[in-house]
């Protein structure tokens, strides 16, 4: 009787009920849940899931009823806004301690509330147009009633959230990451995630962050098991920075210093309330703490936007936005990232360590007292010597170079010199009789560089004469100049090449090397791969060495990737529908465009910060600075991940070289210039039915894949050199849109 009832149970659920595709994503997405989460949960592959949201095809039992199953919860969580709503966003509901006013208010901004009632402007929600129809951008939040954690406050409402907004979990932090403060009608209000508006009771900084750590249960839950929650984050608009008695802007001495003086009055309201600042005192980003109390911490962040906390070149015009679009931004960043910590290049940096914290508890000892122990797979929590570092991988000025005459400058056998490419050639004849100039673009090219790569995580042993081992992570002394690039290794096949066109794989100039020097692992084992002996006259190798960068990568990529298809851009397009979904890509909602920068900054920033330099201070060549303190100074890990990016994409120019006769005409970090007879990719990028050449170069969002550029024509390439008497000028720069001013600044 059982095998009949399965059989009706398997019969109902090939018919179950489906919601159409784009209330699919948009249930989906109203959770925030990813596609990788739903393929996981459903055990079927990621392409599988979004062909479902594209209406492509069908779930199939038995995912279908589980599929069907996930929607009609969501459905009842989510529920889709009324047909006839002007705005997209559901109605405000609201919680009050008696009636509301009849009366309504005026707000700055030409909004009106009632006067006890909080809801976001409705700019957050039609500010940002979605022409792509299945884009989560274009779904509205459900609402959710909230009440201001100060009872002695009016009650704060949630409405719709806007697009992209986080859905939180933990109750601790049920009103989010952040809020945003700022003073309306004489009345402070914290704009938090999802639209959600609270009254703030407090008159003070140390009030403010007092009522913060107590009531607004702002922050976020840890993201590795021996980790931290992150801690609550305030954005202080400039209303709220009158209010609270700080300058709306740094004087030029303040700003050098980055910080206030430690007399000011607020500083000193903070000293009387006992509350601490870290080193960096109080500056555009502020950390005001107590000193912590067993697994409690006392912690809040401030965020100063009118002082530069928020670099333009990463983060566009954000620091402009109405406040409940400034949370919305933050929040999306903070739900797929991590809440900012500082920077980008701070906050990449941070997201190493909170991804792999340096320690844990130990297993109960014989009295059941547990201990802290290092994390294994972590940097540990102690950083190296300086005077333990190997000579060829620190920077100029380093303490372990202190012996060093002043003026010397180290040469290849000496330093290691792992670098972007930043290289170009003259064009043949052939090139000049082609019409345009089509430049690629590497998505996230240094995030694929990290992933899976195994680098040290403890200190270097010194070898000489090793024989070399590709999986031991290291710096080796070796002679390449005698890798021919007119006859290489492709797979297991020798091809000939023009080796004239391609640049050297082992310098960042392209040039060839013209004798024994410093390459990370990856750089070695390309010429290994390229059917060339190597023979390393010596080495440092960190036998103690792991994945490190690999659950970076992955949330990294996943935060990319999520925003991307809320802007209309999805994994698995066709070439064509890829190229016509990047088309005007960031107007379909330019906050969330933000989001995608500010990602793809915390990539190339956090990176960097592994070989963070002297930063002012007094500081003097040979002796320590701030940084070399701390257990992710690793230089070592940055020129292994720029290796590896830079041999990756030297591994499909030679592909599509041997494949096509096509060389590059020029290549600046991740973006690569190719002279073609048409205006876009698709003119010269060998795909055949709609499949990329194994190995090479492939249209797509995903990190690794590459996107169009920008295209000019061949007479623009070869007037600019003329102008500028440059034959090799590098075109890669300018490629976007063609402007050209001023070739020795680099712009």
């Amino acid at each position: 009787m059982s095998e009949l009832f399965d059989a009706v149970d398997a019969l109902v659920a090939s018919r179950a009920v489906l919601p159409p595709p784009a209330e699919r994503k948009r249930l989906r997405a109203a959770h925030g849940l990813t596609i990788d989460e739903v393929a996981t949960a459903l055990k079927v592959r990621r392409a599988t899931v979004s062909g479902w949201e594209a209406g492509k095809t069908e779930p199939r039992p038995p995912e279908r009823d589980a599929y069907a199953r996930l929607l009609d919860k969501l459905a009842e969580l989510y529920p889709s806004a009324p047909a006839d709503t002007a705005a997209p966003a559901a109605a405000p509901t609201t919680v009050t301690d008696g009636p509301a006013p009849a009366e309504t208010r005026t707000s700055s901004t030409g909004e009106t509330h009632d006067s006890d009632v909080r809801t976001a402007p409705e700019s957050v929600q039609a500010s940002a147009p979605a022409p792509v129809a299945t884009a989560a951008a274009a779904e509205p939040r459900p609402a959710r009633t909230t009440r201001t954690p100060s009872t002695s406050r009016r009650p704060g409402a949630k409405k719709a959230a806007p697009a992209g907004t986080p859905a939180g979990t933990d109750s601790r932090f049920e009103n989010g990451p952040l809020a945003v403060v700022d003073v309306e009608d004489g009345q402070v209000l914290a704009y938090c995630t999802g639209g959600l508006v609270l009254d703030v009771p407090a008159k003070s900084i140390p009030a403010l962050v007092d009522w913060t750590l107590r009531e607004a249960k702002l922050g976020a839950p840890k993201l590795a098991g021996p980790g931290k929650d992150a801690d609550p984050l305030l954005v202080l608009t400039e209303a709220a920075l009158q209010r609270y008695g700080l300058p709306t802007t740094l004087t030029e001495e303040e700003r050098l210093a980055g910080r206030l003086p430690e007399g000011h009055k607020v500083i000193k309201q903070l000293a009387r309330a006992e509350w601490k600042l870290t080193k960096r005192g109080f500056g555009p980003w502020a950390r005001i703490y107590r000193p912590a109390t067993g697994s409690e911490r006392a912690c809040v962040q401030l965020c100063i936007p009118s002082w530069h906390a928020l670099d333009s070149r990463h983060w566009g015009d954000v620091a402009q936005l109405p406040p409940a679009e400034l949370a919305r931004v933050l929040g999306v960043y903070a739900s797929r990232v991590m809440t900012p910590r500082g920077s980008t290049a701070v906050t990449g940096l941070e997201l190493m360590t909170a991804l792999h914290p340096p320690t844990r508890a130990s297993e109960p000892d014989a009295t059941g007292k547990r201990h802290s122990e290092h994390n294994p797979g972590s940097l540990g929590k102690d950083a190296i010597d300086p005077m333990d570092w190997p000579p060829c991988e620190v920077p100029d000025g380093h303490p372990v170079l202190k012996a060093l005459p002043r003026f010397h400058v180290r040469g290849p056998a000496e330093k290691l010199f792992e670098e972007a490419y930043d290289w170009a050639r003259p064009m043949t004849d052939a090139e000049c009789t082609l019409r345009h100039l089509v430049g690629i673009d590497v998505n996230m090219a240094f995030a694929a560089g990290a992933n899976g790569l195994n680098v040290g995580l403890g200190e270097a042993t010194h070898v000489k004469n090793p024989v070399f081992d590709p999986k031991l992570p290291g710096s080796w002394l070796v002679d390449l100049s005698h890798v021919d690039l007119s006859r290489v290794k492709v797979g297991k096949e020798w091809v000939e090449l023009d080796g004239s066109l391609l640049p050297s794989p082992f310098t960042p100039k392209g040039g060839r090397p013209e004798g024994p020097a410093w390459y990370a692992t990856p750089t070695v084992a390309y010429a290994v791969e390229l059917g060339y002996e190597v023979r390393p006259l010596e080495a440092w190798v960190r036998y103690e060495n792991g994945r490190y960068l690999d659950g970076w990568y992955q949330r990294l990529r996943d935060a990319y990737l999520a925003t991307m298809a809320d802007l209309g851009v999805e994994a698995d397009l066709a070439p064509a529908d890829f190229l016509a979904a990047m088309d005007g890509y960031k107007d379909r909602d330019p906050d969330l465009a933000i989001v995608v920068s500010a990602v793809k900054a915390t990539v190339k920033g956090g990176l960097g910060k592994l070989r963070e330099r002297p930063r002012g201070e007094g500081w003097r060549p040979g002796e320590p600075w701030r940084a070399l303190s701390r257990p992710t100074w690793r230089p070592d890990i940055r020129a292994a991940v720029i290796s590896r990016t830079r041999i990756n994409l030297h591994r499909k120019i030679v592909k599509h070289a041997a494949f096509t006769g096509q060389y590059p005409i020029a290549i600046l970090s991740d973006c690569v210039v190719y002279a073609a007879g048409g205006p876009s990719p698709l003119d010269f990028l060998p795909y055949r039915e709609g499949k990329p050449l194994p190995g090479g170069f492939k249209l797509g969002v995903n990190p690794g894949l590459v996107k169009h550029e920008g295209t000019q024509s061949v007479l623009w390439g070869e007037e600019v050199r003329e102008r500028f008497d440059a034959p090799e000028l590098n075109l890669a720069r300018y490629i976007k849109d063609g402007t050209v001013t001023d070739i020795d600044s680099g712009e």
